[in-house]
């Protein structure tokens, strides 16, 4: 496989189970692959030229999902409603979420996992009568920790 300079941004998959062979490349946009090391500044005694940044751990924003308003057979949509309208009646299944930034041919050119990802956010964008733009939906999924695979 050879790497493209610049990588294209417009051409992109997911997966929202381990194994599967079907990757889901409805979305409009996909983005929260960003990870910071959180720190906390220590003040040593006697030492007034500097404070010490030490670190705690990594902090990951949401994966933020957003497409067209999908069919209510949709996976996806099943998982979703499962967990924001199940009123936590079920036990929540965390899922293992691939994204996979592809080249024009569809080859895999990056890959990005998030282990135990799990809904927490699901909106519907404005409707606007005076507009002609597709129904958007927008869906979070907040996940235990991500890698970047290649």
């Amino acid at each position: 496989m050879m790497d493209e300079y610049p990588l294209p941004a417009f051409h992109f998959g997911l997966r929202f189970a381990p194994g599967s062979k079907d990757v889901d490349a409805s979305f409009q946009d996909a983005g929260g692959v960003d990870s910071e090391m959180e720190t906390e500044p220590y003040h040593e005694g006697g030492e007034n030229r500097f404070v010490y940044m030490l670190p705690k751990g990594v902090k990951n924003p949401r994966l933020t999902l957003k497409r067209g308003i999908a069919a209510l057979n949709s996976p996806l949509v099943q998982w979703c409603k499962a967990v924001l309208e199940g009123d936590l009646a079920v036990r929540i299944k965390p899922k293992s979420v691939q994204l996979f930034l592809l080249d024009a041919d569809g080859q895999v050119l990056r890959h990005w996992s998030f282990e135990d990802a799990y809904p927490v956010h699901w909106t519907v964008d404005e409707f606007h009568s005076t507009k002609n733009e597709v129904a958007l939906e927008k869906i979070e999924l907040n996940y235990t920790f991500s890698k970047r695979e290649m």
